[in-house]
């Protein structure tokens, strides 16, 4: 299977090791069989050393067959943890407009369902590499013993493993589909707890979700996890039997045919006992490493990001002047809405304001202008050179943004990484007016439970913190009261811009357009500059004094 492939790969010398481990366990289970056979059974031995001995090959027995599974788990979480930090890993080295394209459900249910299904296969998994050394040791010392009885032993343990099987093949298509609908399952759960106060007031859409989305996923998914789990028992249970009748078999062949003595027939029966609990374990195993194997080829569908061992070191500030973006293009595949060309300068130090309406492609532009959407077409210059895509995670340094889906972290931390000058967060804080809502420990924020207001604020402190050169809001001041709003526009905006910061803000604020430095407007895709009499005519101010006049 792929899956131990790739774990082969990368701990070459440590998955030798426990399969080394787990043929000397074999080796010491089979020897213990033949003591057994020489020692009480062919020649009835009375000695007092007997009981020692076989007492110390039981001990040694039991401590090497614990130690190779106590390997193998422990390989196994390791291999779990690094590939759960890999793809935690690529989903941050993943353009944006990828992970949106995927979606929360799918990414959730990866890094919780996926991952502990192979958490589950590693655990179970000696059991499954056990019982198969197991059975091919034990089939080698049972064709010394009898090789006619082991020709015809061998042929009923073969229809029994392949009926098993037959039956857990089954079981690995109800498997993936029972993934796909945990999916499904994830984005019903993700719609009820986000939409819950939507629901509460409508309980005839209540009803609804509940009856015909998540109802039918639940049913899909109860549906086929009891096919997996009636063909997995049924695979246990043929196992289970076909080995009792296995042993029947044996004392046929031995007593009434002839083909050995009752000696042998016994230590026919004492191995194929000795190999029951072995064989139905690695039956029992089988799903879960179906199951694992599904997982990891699910994982494997999301067109990630190549995995990057190292964060790229930071590069120091560029002292810039202008950033242009020179006929930028950008289409959304599914709808069909483009944006562009783009032709767009930003100067250092200005303030910015972009309007349009809803649907213009404000948002995308500020993608865009961030680097975090990467274009059909077009380039974005610094100072008039062109930045190559290998440079643009040095360009997204340039930006802090506060948007709309606003996303709140607990530590305050600088340009650098390290904690936030506390003075100057204390002065922000003044400035916001949150000195009294927020606690702090240190660099840590304390309470995060805030209204949608507040939370907007503490995103503008966490942006102002990372001291970046251009800081990008978007719709910022729409969550604030009337109050907050004329300070944000007359006091905060001036002072950012005093800091040295640019400021490229969306708005619909239009009292307050009279203050940015440049009046921007997104219409369908397309961008102009609004300049003398539209730009006075695209304040509501300007509309009142129009028609006073008038």
């Amino acid at each position: 299977m792929e899956l131990l492939h790739v774990v082969y790969k990368q701990y070459r010398w440590p998955f030798i090791g426990v399969i080394l481990l787990s043929l000397l366990s074999a080796v010491l289970g089979i020897g213990l069989i033949a003591f057994i056979n020489r020692e009480l059974i062919v020649t009835l031995n009375s000695s007092l050393m007997v009981l020692p001995q076989f007492l110390g090959l039981l001990l040694l027995l039991m401590a090497v067959t614990l130690g190779s599974q106590l390997a193998l788990t422990l390989l196994g979480h390791h291999f779990v943890y690094r590939l759960r930090g890999e793809f935690i890993r690529r989903i941050l080295d993943t353009r944006v407009e990828r992970i949106e394209q995927i979606g929360n459900a799918q990414l959730l249910a990866a890094l919780t369902s996926d991952v502990r299904n192979i958490t589950i296969a590693f655990v179970r998994l000696p059991e499954l590499i056990q019982g198969i050394i197991l059975t091919v040791g034990s089939a080698a010392y049972l064709g010394w013993l009898s090789p006619k009885m082991l020709v015809v032993t061998a042929i009923w343990v073969a229809i029994t493993i392949f009926g098993g099987w037959l039956l857990v093949s089954r079981v690995y298509r109800h498997l993936e589909v029972l993934r796909n609908t945990e999916e499904r399952l994830y984005a019903d759960f993700q719609t009820i707890i986000e939409g819950r106060k939507e629901l509460a007031l409508n309980r005839q859409r209540a009803q609804q979700i509940f009856d015909d989305v998540y109802g039918e996923d639940a049913r899909t998914y109860r549906h086929h996890i009891v096919r997996a789990d009636t063909y997995h028992l049924s695979a246990v249970n043929w196992s289970n039997i076909m080995m009792l009748g296995a042993i029947g078999l044996a004392f046929y062949l031995a007593n009434s045919l002839g083909w050995a003595d009752t000696a042998v027939a016994a230590t026919y029966s004492l191995t194929l006992l000795f190999l029951r609990t072995p064989m139905l374990s690695a039956v029992g195993a089988l799903p879960t490493l179906l199951t694992a194997q599904v997982a990891f080829n699910k994982l494997n569908t999301f067109k990630l990001a190549n995995y990057q061992a190292e964060f790229p070191a930071q590069r120091g500030k560029k002292a810039w002047q202008t950033l242009e973006l020179r006929n930028l293009v950008f289409h959304y595949g599914d709808s069909g809405f483009s944006v562009g060309p783009i032709n767009m300068v930003l100067n250092r130090g200005e303030l910015v304001f972009l309007i349009g309406g809803n649907g213009s492609g404000k948002s995308t532009l500020a993608m865009l202008l961030t680097g975090l959407y990467q274009p059909v077409s077009g380039e974005i210059l610094l100072d008039g050179k062109v930045i190559q895509p290998e440079s643009m995670d040095d360009y997204r340094q340039l930006f802090s943004v506060v948007f709309t889906d606003v996303h709140l972290f607990d530590r305050l931390i600088d340009d650098s990484g390290q904690p936030a000058d506390p003075e100057r967060v204390q002065a922000w804080l003044e400035r916001l007016q949150m000195q009294d809502k927020i606690q702090l420990d240190g660099n840590r924020i304390l309470n995060l439970k805030l209204s949608k207001g507040q939370s907007k604020r503490l995103a503008l402190l966490l942006a102002t913190a990372e001291q970046r050169d251009i800081l990008l809001l978007d719709e910022w001041a729409a969550d604030q009261d009337p109050h907050f709003r004329r300070i944000f526009y007359r006091e905060l905006l001036p002072w950012l811009q005093g800091m040295g910061k640019t400021v490229f803000a969306i708005s619909h604020d239009d009292h307050y357009f009279l203050h940015a430095d440049r009046l921007l407007e997104m219409r369908q895709g397309h961008l102009s500059e609004l300049t003398g009499a539209e730009r006075d005519m695209a304040t509501l101010d300007a509309v009142k004094r129009t028609d006073t006049a008038g």
